[in-house]
């Protein structure tokens, strides 16, 4: 499954960028909000089940409901033709 998706060699790259590479790229965001716990358990299941590493998400950030956090996965994708 993970096949597809490209490792993000350059962390600064935005998603917007004109470059032939990142044109060549499907950018794509994965959200979990909710209780930090939930938050938590849900990237370690995602985890087990193979769909990223721990390591991939974002550090817990404030999300709009003052009790909810959120974090944020980006992955690149190649693009189909």
């Amino acid at each position: 499954m993970s096949q597809e998706f490209l490792p993000d060699d350059n962390k600064f790259a935005r998603p917007n960028d004109d470059s032939a590479a990142v044109s060549e790229q499907d950018v794509v965001c994965v959200t979990v909000t909710g209780s930090p716990k939930g938050v938590r358990e849900t990237i370690l299941t995602l985890y087990r089940l193979g769909f990223a590493e721990v390591g991939d998400w974002s550090q817990l950030q404030r999300a709009a409901n003052p009790k909810q956090v959120m974090s944020v996965l980006i992955r690149r994708r190649k693009r189909k033709a």
